[in-house]
């Protein structure tokens, strides 16, 4: 597996006390393949992907990457390795060039000759002269493809997505979709992709994971998840009412 979860417990301090966020998780995500998290909101799909780039700190469990915990990994090379992708993207102050080549001045210094922030742009299919706008000044979908680039421009393994379509339009968001499908197969990236929507999740996931009061409801392929869930959480979750 590349990424596990292991009896992962995480609290957050809210309105002077602390909050038990997920409780007792485990999920195991393979290599090469899109894995979707699913859950009402609240659920604590979003602090999960927070863990697993260690925004956020467990109180007891592990995550491991490639079987070594993440603890154990430098933080800086962990972010490396493990990409995140915002509901809504958030830019250094720049153009799209300094954006993109944040994360590798950080990390490659002696190879920037190597890293053409053009190319980054061709892979999310944008118009590679973009890379003198300012990023501020973007569509909703060009800001997400931009954040996109940004975060490949790492040479990430893994891709954590928090709803990166939420905010678009029908369009916009199928050609995301098509995309990160496409760099996924093209690049072989394990994607963790957060979603609201079923149909989406349905589309473009190989594994599903059920998340209920920050509890794991449901786990394991796609088609039988979508097929027939073996519970009422996951049968009410399924239920017309509950699709957007």
């Amino acid at each position: 597996m590349k990424v596990e979860l292991k009896d992962v417990s995480l609290s957050l301090r809210q309105d002077a006390q602390d909050v038990e966020i997920l409780k007792g998780v485990s999920l195991a995500v393979r290599l090469g393949m899109i894995h979707a998290l699913l859950g009402p909101s609240g659920s604590g799909k979003s602090t999960l992907l927070y863990a697993i780039n260690r925004l956020r700190s467990i109180q007891h469990g592990e995550i491991t990457l490639d079987g070594k915990d993440i603890r154990q990994i430098n933080v800086f090379e962990l972010r490396r390795r493990i990409g995140i992708v915002m509901q809504k993207p958030i830019f250094f102050p720049g153009t799209v060039e300094e954006n993109i080549l944040y994360g590798p001045r950080l990390w490659a210094k002696d190879n920037m000759t190597l890293i053409d922030p053009r190319h980054y742009l061709k892979l999310v299919q944008l118009d590679p002269d973009w890379v003198s706008r300012d990023p501020n000044t973007l569509s909703g979908g060009q800001q997400q493809r931009v954040s996109l680039a940004r975060t490949l421009a790492n040479n990430p393994e893994v891709l954590l997505l928090d709803e990166p379509t939420s905010a678009l339009d029908g369009q916009a968001s199928e050609h995301l979709e098509t995309l990160i499908a496409g760099l996924c197969r093209e690049r072989e990236l394990t994607v963790i992709w957060v979603t609201h929507d079923v149909h989406q999740a349905e589309r473009i996931a190989q594994d599903v994971t059920l998340l209920y009061r920050g509890r794991v409801m449901e786990q394991g392929l796609a088609k039988h998840f979508f097929a027939g869930p073996s519970t009422e959480e996951g049968r009410s979750y399924l239920t017309p009412s509950q699709k957007v």
